[in-house]
């Protein structure tokens, strides 16, 4: 794992777009070799996703030969809802590029068949992948995507259960109301984000703090999702300072220089 600190949330985000825009034109896709990338929704991202769409309307980054595939989806909302993660992630990305319809893959939390449907996601991811570049957040339970506590680290795509703990912080997308908050959803699995050739978190608040003191120090444990990818090859976790408040100076004293790099510098002018 590669810590990248920043002093600000902002600055996280404008880095994480600024990096995948690298990650995606060096790699230079065309039709035949499509750069194939994860993505998370929630209020993390947003920033990024905005930063995306202002390089893409300056010339300088095209998802048209890009494949997406989101982490997951409430089970029962259908793509129309408002908190819903097809419904947030066209209104907030895909209808601002020039991504083709066909190369989005988000999961079908209203599929008649739940489990055949996760097996048909997995599929797909398998059939395009590996996924070059998974970019993701974390809950303040230190669950990625809707992996809570207690996961089977080799998991594929499956039906998860959410913890009270998440539904109570999604409540803020659900006029403040747990109950609202969709019991299930459908995830990728952290074996399936081990699969992928590189991760990129972002981490940003205090109440981030504890879980990614656990993705950098103590046991690799299931109680904590996030430690699993301490055994991933390519893990960069982008944080600001109010996320690093837990950590000791240890972690903090090898936290990865590349925040001094010229890339860095141009995202946070």
């Amino acid at each position: 794992m590669r810590l990248i600190p920043f002093a600000s949330a902002n600055q996280v985000s404008r880095w994480a777009a600024h990096y995948l825009a690298e990650r995606i034109n060096a790699f230079a896709p065309d039709a035949r070799r499509p750069f194939v990338l994860g993505l998370p929704t929630g209020s993390t991202p947003l920033a990024t996703y905005h930063e995306l769409v202002a390089l893409h309307r300056a010339g300088k980054l095209s998802f048209r030969h890009v494949v997406t595939f989101n982490m997951d989806e409430y089970v029962g909302l259908p793509p129309e809802h408002p908190q819903s993660y097809h419904y947030f992630m066209h209104q907030n990305l895909f209808r601002h590029l020039d991504i083709k319809p066909n190369n989005i893959h988000i999961p079908d939390g209203m599929a008649d068949d739940l489990e055949a449907e996760c097996r048909r996601y997995e599929a797909a991811i398998r059939h395009f992948g590996p996924v070059h570049l998974f970019m993701g957040g974390v809950g303040s339970n230190g669950h990625i995507a809707f992996n809570e506590p207690m996961p089977p680290f080799d998991s594929s795509t499956h039906i998860s259960t959410l913890s009270e703990i998440t539904r109570q912080d999604n409540a803020r997308f659900f006029n403040q109301d747990p109950q609202q908050v969709p019991t299930r959803a459908l995830t990728i699995g952290l074996g399936t984000l081990q699969e992928a050739e590189q991760v990129m978190l972002l981490v940003t608040g205090q109440h981030k703090a504890q879980a990614l003191r656990a993705a950098l120090e103590g046991d690799v444990s299931p109680l904590w999702p996030i430690s699993s990818l301490r055994r991933h090859k390519d893990c960069l976790l982008v944080c600001d300072t109010d996320a690093t408040r837990d950590l000791s100076a240890s972690s903090l004293d090898a936290a990865s220089p590349i925040a001094a790099n010229a890339l860095i510098q141009s995202a946070t002018e």
